[in-house]
């Protein structure tokens, strides 16, 4: 795919490690071949500037801090999420299939893209997993006023036949990459979806952008992003959501985000190696109902044909050909 290999040699050229520039780069243009083009290449002009700035390490290692059994906890040292995250769960389904389930807790990194492709390595191991990061404060509490938290993401990943399950949603109203992307070409977003930040309603992008999310369902969808936020920011650390740098924030660029990731892996055949004629027949009833299982669709973001076209704006192709003539 033309995508990964340029992508790769503007994260090599700005000092990544091939291996890690590569993996990252599969799952940046993955997530533009899975439709989530606000988690796609659209980002990567935001990672090369925060590595150029120090923002983001280029040669950061992913280092265990603490080791048992079952659970890890490891330290991204403020390097690119993507290929940590990865890392993680890998390590997760790893050690759900030998010991039953596992949990592993990145802290210290950066964005990570879209959750759900994270969901893979569970998957390929008849692994349940669940995932969960953390980003910049940009939702109030139900009922205040303050950004405390982030979109506060989350990921489950199921395997199963016919079909994987995948389930990959922002507890706010709207991903916020979403509003970058409308920002990026001067569109404005629907009403509803954000507030500026003064906390009055906005359909303008950037006003958005800089100020802050609805939650998702209101009072149902703060309390689940709340949790969210206690298992990444609260539980893994280093720190909360308020306060984060901003990634769309130029004034920022040069400070690490540290980002938290916490992955849960269950390994499905150890609960009761039957479990696949009953997923079958809960996907075969949603199927037969006319509607269809989310995330069936979305392939190995490693195993993705190299035929795949790539949707992007005139205004991202002209960004990174002006990151390839700056790194060239």
């Amino acid at each position: 795919m033309e995508g990964v290999s340029l992508a790769t040699k503007l994260l090599v050229q700005s000092g990544v490690p091939e291996q890690n520039a590569h993996l990252t780069a599969q799952l940046i243009c993955a997530a533009d071949a899975w439709g989530i083009g606000s988690h796609g290449l659209i980002r990567l002009p935001y990672y090369l500037t925060r590595i150029t700035a120090g923002g983001i390490s280029a040669s950061a290692e992913l280092v265990a801090e603490k080791s048992m059994t079952t659970l890890q906890v490891l330290n991204g040292q403020n390097g690119l999420g993507h290929w940590q995250l990865w890392q993680a769960a890998s390590t997760a389904a790893e050690i759900a299939q030998i010991h039953g389930s596992s949990a592993v807790a990145v802290r210290s990194s950066s964005h990570a893209g879209a959750l759900g492709l994270f969901t893979w390595p569970g998957i390929k191991r008849d692994c349940l997993t669940f995932l969960f990061s953390n980003a910049p404060a940009v939702m109030p509490a139900w009922g205040g006023s303050t950004p405390l938290l982030s979109t506060s993401p989350l990921a489950i990943g199921v395997p199963g036949m016919p079909t994987q399950l995948i389930i990959d949603l922002a507890t706010s109203a709207v991903a916020r990459g979403k509003i970058a992307a409308k920002a990026k070409i001067g569109e404005p977003i629907p009403a509803g979806w954000a507030l500026d930040r003064e906390g009055n309603p906005t359909t303008d992008a950037q006003s958005a952008l800089m100020g802050m999310l609805a939650p998702l369902g209101g009072a149902k969808g703060f309390a689940l992003a709340m949790a969210v936020e206690t298992l990444t920011g609260g539980l893994v650390g280093p720190h909360l959501a308020k306060g984060m740098p901003d990634m769309f924030n130029p004034e920022d660029n040069s400070r690490p985000q540290q980002i938290s990731h916490f992955v849960i892996s269950v390994n499905a055949a150890f609960i009761d190696d039957s479990q696949y004629q009953r997923i079958s027949e809960l996907q075969n009833n949603v199927i037969n109902s006319g509607s269809r299982v989310p995330g069936a669709s979305k392939l190995h973001p490693l195993e993705l044909s190299g035929d795949i076209e790539l949707n992007l704006t005139n205004e991202v192709i002209d960004e990174i050909d002006a990151w390839r003539e700056k790194l060239s």
